[in-house]
């Protein structure tokens, strides 16, 4: 059945309104961490969005998914996109890596997707080619200059480069893995299913952690926003996305979050933006879209 014209425009939005939502994330890591462990508060994130979404599942009936096998396969793909991915850009933040920096770093998805799928046998233009070299080019230029600067909240090392990393690996991984195993399901009962997984990997990380939430207007905020923007708001527009088919689209609209990111980092945190950074972001953001075909939304 076709959609009804106002029914196609919200389609339409939804990526966008995505990519604008899952650009605050690293935003909130950065705002929240100097008040809280990572993984104490994402074990917290992931228990209050459990809580918010079981009365909504319950007042409107809907149907959890049916099947063993289909509760393995949302188990496992939220722990890569809930636990390791939002575990690797927390800690790195943490471990003080920039905003702009992780946002980066993560943005480089849709190169990594792109080099699984030619391994996988699938073909690669020269054009995917040159747009792989020049995002690494653009990384790798960012990530160089501020190696080991020693900028509070404004540096790379090897610990917090090795978090960003696996977040990167995680958050493809996860994308291929539910795009290929995870048939349609309730959004809301399949998001409590991968952040009920994610939740049981994040507790016995947040045990280790010895520092204690520090409550204050910032970190309460930021948990809000945490739980009602990004998980309930951005972690079901993704899963939609997926499902419909148009994780694609939503891959080619992420080259837009580093420098998105990197801007507010700078309004609100301070974190430079120099002339090396800007270079670095565009040969990325220009890498990234030579890859990624852009489809037409129809």
């Amino acid at each position: 059945m076709s959609l009804v014209p106002r029914d196609e425009a919200l389609v339409r939005a939804m990526p966008v309104v995505f990519v604008l939502i899952w650009s605050t994330g690293f935003i909130i890591a950065r705002y929240a961490m100097p008040h809280a462990p990572p993984f104490k508060f994402l074990a917290l994130r992931f228990a209050l969005s459990i809580l918010c979404f079981l009365p909504w599942i319950w007042l409107s009936g809907a149907r959890w998914p049916v099947g063993p096998m289909q509760w393995l396969h949302l188990a496992v793909s939220g722990v890569l996109m809930h636990a390791a991915y939002l575990g690797g850009v927390w800690a790195a933040v943490k471990a003080g890596m920039g905003s702009g920096v992780s946002s980066l770093i993560v943005g480089l998805q849709p190169v990594i997707t792109a080099l699984w799928l030619w391994y996988a046998g699938s073909a690669v233009s020269r054009r995917q080619w040159l747009g792989l070299a020049l995002g690494f080019a653009g990384l790798a230029l960012v990530v160089s200059r501020k190696f080991s600067q020693g900028i509070v909240n404004d540096h790379v090392d090897w610990v917090n480069l090795s978090m960003a990393v696996t977040a990167l690996l995680a958050i493809t991984a996860g994308t291929l893995y539910q795009k290929r195993h995870v048939r349609a399901s309730d959004v809301r009962t399949a998001n409590v299913v991968q952040l009920g997984a994610a939740l049981a990997v994040m507790l016995p990380l947040a045990a280790f952690e010895s520092e204690a939430m520090q409550w204050g207007t910032e970190l309460a905020g930021a948990m809000a926003w945490s739980v009602l923007g990004l998980t309930l708001g951005g972690s079901s527009l993704l899963y939609l996305l997926i499902q419909r088919g148009a994780a694609t689209v939503v891959t080619s609209l992420l080259y837009l979050v580093p420098p998105c990111a990197a801007v507010m980092a700078w309004a609100l945190f301070d974190e430079p933006i120099t002339t090396t950074t800007i270079m670095g972001t565009a040969l990325t953001a220009v890498g990234v879209f030579l890859v990624v075909r852009v489809p037409k939304l129809h």
